[in-house]
């Protein structure tokens, strides 16, 4: 006599394709993680130790500092350009 309702036989766990989007996204951030880990050593700028000597040339308005751009702004006169330091 036939079973009407036979027991389903369950599948390894690896056989879902649900179990393999939960594992992957997460696989995946860390082989990228890696990966940009592995780019960023083998590709690091080399340090510099001392910073060059700051050229600045006050010849434009751009250039001038903050107070005194905002001046010209407000009034809308040039101001006097200021040579510049050296050593800043």
């Amino acid at each position: 006599m036939p079973v009407a309702n036979p027991i389903p036989t369950q599948r390894p766990w690896w056989r879902y394709g649900m179990v393999w989007m939960v594992i992957g996204g997460p696989l995946a951030v860390v082989v990228a993680s890696i990966a940009t880990a592995v780019i960023a050593f083998r590709g690091a700028d080399p340090v510099v130790r001392d910073a060059p000597a700051a050229r600045v040339q006050a010849t434009s308005i751009a250039r001038q500092p903050a107070m005194v751009a905002r001046n010209h702004a407000a009034t809308g006169q040039a101001p006097a350009v200021r040579p510049a330091v050296a050593g800043r």
